[in-house]
């Protein structure tokens, strides 16, 4: 468990920027160039860079270079890990959420007819 713990900071960690959110977005719909990612960005290439530096220490996106071209690619089962870790969270919620929502039902059933 240590190991996959690790793995999730490092990927909410990665995430917790909105410019490597934006990155991630795009890599979902296909593999990018470094230029492509940085085209909608207002920053310098070596700050993008830092960016998918991050996000491949995540193990959220990896790199191949061919030539002078590095293409950049999503690394979907690390996005199952945060997906399926999410999922668990919000099975627990909705299942709190629905014993409240019993209870408050039960308590309106009492109010509207007092014994």
């Amino acid at each position: 468990m240590p190991n996959y713990s690790s793995r999730l900071d490092e990927a909410f960690r990665a995430l917790a920027d909105p410019t490597r959110r934006l990155m991630v977005e795009r890599l979902c719909q296909g593999p990018a160039t470094v230029s492509e990612l940085a085209r909608p960005l207002a920053m310098a290439l070596p700050s993008v860079m830092q960016h998918l530096q991050v996000l491949e220490s995540s193990g959220l996106v990896r790199t191949q270079k061919a030539g002078r071209v590095r293409t950049c690619l999503i690394e979907a089962g690390a996005l199952q890990d945060v997906e399926r870790w999410v999922s668990e969270r919000r099975m627990g919620w909705e299942k709190a959420f629905d014993r409240l929502a019993l209870v408050l039902a039960d308590d309106t059933d009492k109010q509207d007819h007092p014994t």
